[in-house]
């Protein structure tokens, strides 16, 4: 029994890591908001509150990069999968 209830937690926590991957707005705190700001306010980066882009104009960008934009976003950002990239570009079309 001891054995069966550690194996059910070991693969809760498993899949809550894996659920925590894909939350758009702890990625967009780790990896975007040192120069976009944490609300989105801009930084070093330009302001993303309020963007015009859509949330898949924004996929592309950090999926393909960007030909004229200054790094990181001339080349496609490395370390996120499609699906993050997704959750990340609909956390920024939320901040106001």
């Amino acid at each position: 029994m001891k054995r069966f209830l550690a194996v059910a937690v070991v693969m809760a926590f498993a899949g809550s890591l894996s659920w925590a991957a894909d939350d758009g707005a702890a990625i967009y705190k780790t990896k975007c908001a040192a120069c976009h700001g944490a609300a989105g306010e801009g930084k070093m980066g330009p302001a993303l509150k309020g963007t015009d882009k859509s949330a898949d104009e924004i996929v592309a960008v950090v999926t393909k990069g960007a030909e004229g934009k200054k790094a990181p976003h001339g080349k496609p950002m490395s370390g996120l999968t499609a699906e993050q990239a997704k959750a990340v570009a609909d956390y920024v079309k939320t901040l106001k």
